[in-house]
Formats: C-alpha cells, sequence, structure tokens
C-alpha cells in the first residue's frame, strides 16, 4: 500500500495497480480499440471510393487519432475504460483525485509512443522500473493507477470468551462506545497472538480501560484484560445479531413449582437462576445469587436468562467444557 498525505494532511491509502493487473486491462482495452478502428475504417473506405488518395490518406490519419487517442482520452476523462472497469482499476491523480481533460490527454499521447510504436514494451520497462507501477505517461501527467477490488482473505473471527462470562455484561450500555474503539478491539482480539506478551498485554489493558470509561463497569476480578474484551464484543455481537435478525429467544412458558420449604435449606432449580439470571455475572466465577421464591408463586426469570442452571464456572468443576478462548501469556 502507498501511503499518500494530501494538502490537507489526510492519509490515503492508495493501493497501486501493478505491471500483470494493468496489462490485462491494456489488452482489453486495445482489443476493443482495434475493433472499432476497424469498423471505421471499412466504413470510411466505403464512403471514400470516388475520392482520391490523398484525401484517403488523411481520412485514414484522421481516423487514427480519433478512435485509438480521442477515445481514450474522452473515455478516461468521462468514466474508466473497459478494460480498466473489468479489472477493477482507476486512473486518479497523485494526490488521490480524480483526473481532468489534461491529464488524460497526456496519458493517451504518451500512450502512442510507448503502447502503439512500441507494442507495449516501453510501457512495460517503466512500470517494472517504477516503485509504484507508473508507466511514461503517468509520469508526464502526474496520475496513478490504483485498485478499486482488494482482494482480502478469508475474515478471521474473533475468538470466543471463557464460557462463564457470556452474558455477563447484559446490562451494559455500550451505546457511548465509539466505532473506532470497536475497531480497535477487534483487531487486538483477531491479532493477539501475532503480538509480543508485554505488547499485547499493554494494548488490552489500555483498551479495556477505554472500556470502562466508556461504560462505567470495571471487570470482574480475577478476569485478564483479553477476556473482559471478547466478553464485551460478544456481548455486542449478540445484540446486533437481535436487532438485525430478529433472532431473539421466546421466553418458555414458565411451569408450577412447589412451595419450598425453608427447613431443609435447599434451593429450587428455578431458585438455582438467581435473581438476575446470570449466575453470578458481574461476581467471581462460580458464585450464584439465590432468590427464594413466595409459596405458590411461580418465580420468573430475567429477560433474556435462556442459559440453564447447570452452567457453573471454572471453580464449580462441572457444566459445560471451556471454549478456545487462550488470552496471550
Amino acid at each position: 500500500m502507498s501511503e499518500l498525505v494530501t494538502g490537507d494532511a489526510v492519509v490515503l491509502g492508495l493501493r497501486p495497480a501493478r505491471l500483470p493487473s494493468r496489462a490485462l486491462a491494456s489488452a482489453i482495452d486495445l482489443a476493443v480499440l482495434f475493433a472499432a478502428f476497424l469498423v471505421v475504417s471499412v466504413a470510411l473506405g466505403i464512403a471514400s471510393r470516388s475520392l482520391d488518395e490523398a484525401a484517403v490518406a488523411a481520412i485514414g490519419v484522421a481516423s487514427f487519432l480519433l478512435v485509438l487517442v480521442g477515445g481514450p482520452v474522452a473515455v478516461e476523462t468521462l468514466s474508466r475504460s473497459l478494460g480498466k472497469l473489468a479489472c477493477g482499476l482507476r486512473v486518479v491523480r497523485d494526490d488521490g483525485g480524480p483526473i481532468r481533460f489534461r491529464h488524460a490527454l497526456v496519458r493517451g499521447a504518451m500512450g502512442v509512443v510507448e503502447i502503439l510504436t512500441t507494442f507495449g514494451v516501453l510501457a512495460c520497462i517503466a512500470s517494472l522500473v517504477s516503485a509504484r507501477g507508473r508507466r511514461l505517461g503517468d509520469v508526464f501527467a502526474g496520475t496513478l493507477v490504483v485498485r478499486e477490488r482488494v482482494v482480502t482473505g478469508q475474515s478471521v473471527a474473533v475468538p470466543p470468551p471463557p464460557p462463564w462470562l457470556v452474558g455477563a455484561f447484559a446490562h451494559l450500555d455500550l451505546s457511548a462506545v465509539p466505532d473506532g474503539l470497536w475497531l480497535s478491539v477487534r483487531q487486538y482480539l483477531t491479532r493477539m497472538h501475532q503480538l509480543d506478551p508485554g505488547v499485547g498485554r499493554a494494548i488490552s489493558e489500555r483498551l479495556a480501560g477505554d472500556l470502562v470509561a466508556r461504560t462505567g463497569t470495571t471487570a470482574p476480578q480475577g478476569v485478564t484484560a483479553a477476556a473482559f474484551l471478547a466478553a464485551v464484543v460478544h456481548e455486542r455481537q449478540a445484540r446486533d445479531a437481535q436487532r438485525v435478525f430478529s433472532v431473539r429467544a421466546l421466553p418458555a412458558a414458565p411451569r408450577p413449582v412447589a412451595p419450598v420449604s425453608g427447613a431443609a435449606g435447599g434451593v429450587g432449580p428455578q431458585e438455582a437462576l438467581g435473581a438476575d439470571g446470570a449466575h453470578g455475572a458481574l461476581g467471581a466465577p462460580g458464585t450464584s445469587k439465590v432468590a427464594a421464591a413466595a409459596p405458590g408463586e411461580v418465580p420468573k426469570r430475567a429477560p433474556g436468562s435462556g442459559r440453564s442452571s447447570d452452567s457453573v464456572g471454572p471453580d464449580g468443576g462441572a457444566g459445560r467444557a471451556p471454549s478456545g478462548f487462550a488470552p496471550p501469556a
């Protein structure tokens, strides 16, 4: 990627097109131009049968300049050529802005010399020598051919948080967290295993501090900054899925529960969820809040508490197996 700083102190990340893509686009453009030139030449030859040789030669030169020079200039001034459109390329100025007629005219005039007369050899040599893949027409016109369609690899999924942190931050207000911070957190989580342990730990603590300042809730005691970030990002993704795809689960119909006897000191299956239905979400792992139900009353679950009561934190030993999340050392 070529970084360019504009006059407004804005850094532009431009991806210059290299020789293979430019050669393919030029081949498509030349095929179209020569086909158009052949059609125009045949039509003018039929129409100029009664003219002398000098007039026919003048018409031939005019048609050559009109089709092979004027055509590309007009097309690049107004839009993109067929070859560049097919290859996802675009001609821009050195400062990243759109080209004007003068830029297209210089590129077209130089194209006759370095592409048509030398069969593209001069343009290939200039493009190979240039650090940004520019030919002589680009150098004289002050332009650059960039790629608009960038081939990206398979997106890396954000590692899931520990099981006992899933849903622990359902009450957080995430509206104050800006998109830039979310992007930074996501980039860190997908690349944290590629970072130096000390550097990764410092970045995670800084990002966690920014999230705490925006949400007003600190991480549970004993939770690493990376696990805290993963849990908050997981909560945001769950909310986005509910809002966009309407996948909010319907609450199950309550079932009658026998009155709880206080003599045995035990808790019923509904009481194991606790008052907030989150298994001690913001407390230490493995703890839960217990709320006794009144005799004859059906205990109510908190909205969104879809987890079963057998999910115990890492200190409890039972429940689901730990996920593949492994924060950096």
